[in-house]
């Protein structure tokens, strides 16, 4: 991960940050193009899906319904009273905005925000890879063609869960986990965990992403899991105080349909195995708590995706959108290669599975097959070094300089100042720019140091020669 001072290592004002913000630009307009092929489409997908779309929408409307109403079997009795309704409350809130449109109008408004927030979050894990990889030499415009062609197979999958089924659940879960991980990357601890907490208030089964956390420093790890803890309590402790029937909601079970990978581990029960739902959190949980400490956090996501698809009794297609999120944030995060292929073996083996395989057995293999392979190539499949660092280059970032050392005339990299504010010290001359952030006689810190900038190392006190009235050299700490 990177912390928010290598983000922040060049000015937002710089004229490399300005470059970089131009490239593949349409233009003088701030649409890139990547972007514009991406949302093109996405129009050609929705248009296909719209005509049989809103399929699971009314749950979403029933249940918000149910919550702000004050029969006995609404409010904070809903999940005792309906555990089909497996939709966290904020699922429910975020619908409710639809509710005063007609009921058909209100359904093509939905699918038209949830397929804006699938391309929402194309830009978000764009720009998480250029923070990720700022300081490296990353080729901005590679990072484009990486996020086009991955993205490319990440919408039809976004499509089936937003327009087709419209599982508003699943769309906020997967949305508010990528602003997780885009916060994670900037550095920034407290939104790491009020992102996460939301996607559990938006679907259960996102606690599998929650290993997240462990990818931060330990003091920003308890404050994020102390603010993912509280706003899940927040939102469901009402309804299990108030009603204890709750409860049985996590009991609910669905059918165990012959083409789920259970099968292959000998599950054969008609319905949902007790330790199903337990084994499957526990299971992606741990994966990426492994992938954490191999230091591969970007994988954390589809590896509790796998953990969902292996152990789940249905087959849904719509479950393969956490599947191709988590491909994507790989292909662009964890990895630098230009062909983002997992992306496209995800979309392959999964939908086209679905599509043109007419064994269930066979259909339940391939999802297996997948599973396995995938968490196996992104634990353990050695990785490439950055071209910089192979080569021992320095990086072609330059070192953050300060605003009062920028309007400084005298103040040039690599020039040696004047004798009368030189400071006396071993080692290579310190540039001008850091000798204002270095006091005299203080010591510097790290965050006013760089290594490749040939200015003081951290830790060090200085002493300053200076003339006085006189004219004679007085040397001070």
């Amino acid at each position: 991960m990177r912390n928010r001072e290598t983000a922040e290592a060049v000015p937002r004002d710089s004229k490399d940050s300005r470059d970089r913000r131009r490239i593949g630009r349409i233009g003088r307009s701030p649409v890139r193009w990547h972007h514009a092929l991406l949302t093109l489409w996405t129009a050609v997908w929705f248009v296909v899906a719209e005509r049989h779309g809103a399929v699971s929408w009314h749950y979403l409307r029933n249940g918000q319904q149910l919550l702000f109403s004050h029969t006995p079997d609404g409010g904070l009795a809903l999940y005792a009273n309906h555990p089909e309704l497996q939709i966290g409350p904020v699922s429910f809130l975020v619908a409710a905005l639809f509710e005063p449109f007609p009921t058909e109008v209100g359904e093509k408004l939905a699918d038209a925000f949830m397929s804006g927030l699938g391309l929402y979050i194309l830009v978000l894990v764009g720009r998480a890879a250029a923070d990720h990889y700022r300081g490296t030499g990353l080729n901005h415009k590679r990072l484009q063609q990486r996020v086009l062609i991955a993205g490319a197979a990440f919408i039809p999958m976004w499509v089936e869960v937003s327009v087709r089924f419209a599982h508003l659940d699943d769309v906020l879960a997967l949305f508010f986990t990528t602003l997780a991980v885009r916060a994670l990357v900037r550095g920034k601890g407290t939104s790491v965990g009020v992102f996460l907490a939301l996607a559990i208030d938006s679907k259960p089964w996102a606690v599998g992403f929650l290993p997240l956390l462990l990818a931060q420093p330990r003091p920003t790890r308890l404050r994020s899991a102390a603010w993912t803890v509280g706003l899940v309590a927040a939102a469901w402790l009402p309804f299990y105080l108030t009603h204890m029937e709750t409860l049985a909601a996590a009991r609910f079970t669905i059918p165990n349909q012959p083409a789920s990978s259970l099968r292959w581990f000998g599950v054969h029960d008609p319905a949902t195995p007790w330790w199903d739902r337990p084994a499957q959190m526990a299971l992606g949980m741990a994966l990426g708590a492994l992938a954490v400490r191999r230091h591969r956090w970007p994988a954390v996501v589809l590896l509790a995706a796998d953990a969902r698809i292996v152990l789940d009794p249905s087959v849904y297609t719509y479950y393969n959108a956490s599947v191709l999120l988590g491909t994507l944030i790989w292909d662009s995060i964890g990895q630098r290669r230009l062909v983002p292929w997992v992306s496209w073996i995800a979309l392959i083996s999964l939908y086209g599975s679905a599509l043109l395989v007419p064994s269930d057995s066979a259909q339940g293999f391939i999802r297996l097959a997948f599973a396995l392979g995938s968490a196996a190539y992104v634990l353990w499949w050695p990785q490439r070094t950055p071209r910089s660092k192979r080569r021992g280059r320095r990086p072609q970032t330059p070192p953050p300089t300060p605003r009062s050392a920028e309007r400084d005339t005298s103040a040039v990299p690599h020039r040696r100042p004047p004798a009368s504010t030189r400071l006396a010290m071993p080692g290579p001359p310190l540039p001008m720019p850091y000798a204002t952030m270095c006091s005299v006689g203080s010591v510097c810190s790290s965050a006013q140091w760089s290594p490749w900038s040939g200015g003081a190392w951290p830790g060090r006190t200085f002493m300053a020669t200076a003339r006085n009235s006189s004219g004679r050299t007085t040397t001070r700490p």
